[in-house]
């Protein structure tokens, strides 16, 4: 009887040792796994609340943008939908989005519009471009501006861009 006691007490001891439990001097199991309560405090409450305020917005204002585009043809309301989503994860020139949407199949007229209707600040996305291209490589800083001309950017885009990331 006594080996099956001390077998039943050593698997029991095993069992709370890996759920985290020990025993106290008195014999109690004791819990050890710890509870965090994250608490916020006011300064972050007052940004969710701010933040839910500015989405709501964007909602309000993405919806009168959908009713203002009812003028638009359905071409061109995706056109510029996928331009958007295109420059939500890549930089492009004017001249090189249009292309891209030109790609997938949208013709040059409303590949324009939609890259005209659509605020962009190409300098930003000739900044965003070469910090880009020398993550993935070296440039001069001519190498990087004559890229940036390749990719469609103007001149002053171009140098702009170089200049942003420390040429």
């Amino acid at each position: 009887m006594k080996k099956i006691t001390l077998a039943l007490a050593l698997s029991t001891t095993i069992a709370l040792l890996a759920t985290g439990c020990v025993f106290t001097p008195s014999g109690v199991p004791e819990d050890t796994t710890e509870t965090t309560i994250a608490v916020a405090t006011p300064s972050e409450t007052e940004a969710v609340e701010e933040a839910n305020v500015v989405e709501e917005a964007d909602e309000t204002e993405a919806v009168e943008e959908a009713e203002a585009d009812s003028d638009l043809t359905l071409a061109q309301q995706n056109a510029i939908g996928q331009a958007e989503s295109y420059l939500s994860f890549t930089a492009f020139s004017r001249e090189g989005l249009i292309e891209q949407l030109e790609y997938e199949g949208y013709s040059n007229a409303d590949a324009t519009f939609a890259v005209d209707a659509i605020n962009v600040d190409w300098n930003e996305q000739a900044a965003l471009q070469a910090e880009q291209y020398l993550e993935l490589m070296s440039f001069s800083r001519q190498g990087l501006i004559d890229q940036l001309l390749y990719e469609g950017f103007t001149q002053e885009q171009a140098e702009y861009g170089a200049s942003a990331v420390g040429y």
